[in-house]
């Protein structure tokens, strides 16, 4: 069974960076990937990225993602992260963490969520 739970969020100003941590607090994780997701005040949820749990290789939603955000994971530890860099006042959203079992199915077993809030 896949419980993610996410954490590391808070109150950042701009400029700084951020990391954020999902734990899968249930067996070992044994999935195709984790991704983080994002939702932003009044608007809908969206793909920030994911990565493959086995051999590491990440996938960003644009190319504007993948040069300020950075997705990393740690086996050993069933922790997969997400760095952001240069954070600004856009990035202000609840970030969530979820699981992809097999190659083609899509995501699940949600984490409840961590809030960043980026001041300017």
């Amino acid at each position: 069974q896949v419980q993610l739970q996410e954490s590391g969020g808070g109150l950042v100003q701009a400029g700084k960076s951020l990391r954020l941590t999902c734990t899968q607090t249930g067996p070992t994780f044994n999935g195709y990937a984790m991704g983080w997701f994002r939702q932003g005040p009044g608007k809908a949820r969206e793909f920030v990225g994911k990565i493959t749990w086995t051999r590491g290789i990440t996938y960003y939603a644009s190319s504007k993602n993948e040069g300020r955000f950075t997705i990393s994971r740690d086996t050993a530890k069933n922790t997969m992260y997400l760095q952001i860099h240069v954070l600004n006042p856009e990035d202000t959203a609840v970030y969530y963490c979820a699981a992809q079992i097999n190659r083609t199915g899509s995501f699940g077993s949600w984490g409840q969520g961590t809030q960043v809030t980026v001041s300017s």
